[in-house]
């Protein structure tokens, strides 16, 4: 979750009426608690970077009431899961043509170099193999969407 995300999920939650909200992903955790006895917040600078297992804390003056971050980090992946990643920017499918059979679906098993997705770049169609052995746990993005190199696409269970 990036910085300006973060700010903005603020804004949401200080205008709902909600007191706390947590939410937790595979990717990260975070908590948010209105506060109205902070004396000065002050905007963080800081930004997280990949190797980064912890965020700082950090307060974001927002019109009354506050609303301070009590904590946000990145979640430790459970050891035996990997990741199958975009090797390119494009456009993100799971089957072959519309209408068709996806590649493959959550709880589907598969082998190395078969192949789980298409990558269109640039108008060239580019199948996506896998790299692992094992089950699919996660398809992590939607059909047609817009992806980024080295962007997490599957989730696989090796096991």
């Amino acid at each position: 979750m990036k910085a300006k995300e973060i700010i903005e999920l603020i804004d949401f939650i200080s205008n709902s009426g909600l007191d706390e909200v947590n939410i937790e992903t595979q990717e990260f955790k975070i908590a948010v608690k209105k506060s109205s006895s902070l004396s000065a917040p002050v905007a963080s600078n800081a930004a997280p970077t990949p190797a980064t297992t912890h965020l700082p804390e950090r307060s974001v003056s927002i019109p009354s009431p506050a609303v301070e971050v009590a904590s946000a980090r990145v979640a430790e992946k459970p050891n035996k899961h990997v990741e199958i990643k975009s090797p390119m920017i494009g456009t993100f499918y799971l089957t072959p043509n519309q209408g068709a059979e996806p590649f493959v679906k959550e709880g589907d098993t598969v082998k190395v170099g078969q192949t789980v997705c298409i990558v269109e770049a640039m108008k060239l169609f580019n199948e996506i193999e896998s790299e692992y052995s094992g089950k699919i746990v996660k398809i992590l993005v939607d059909n047609a969407s817009p992806i980024e190199f080295d962007q997490p696409l599957f989730i696989v269970d090796p096991s």
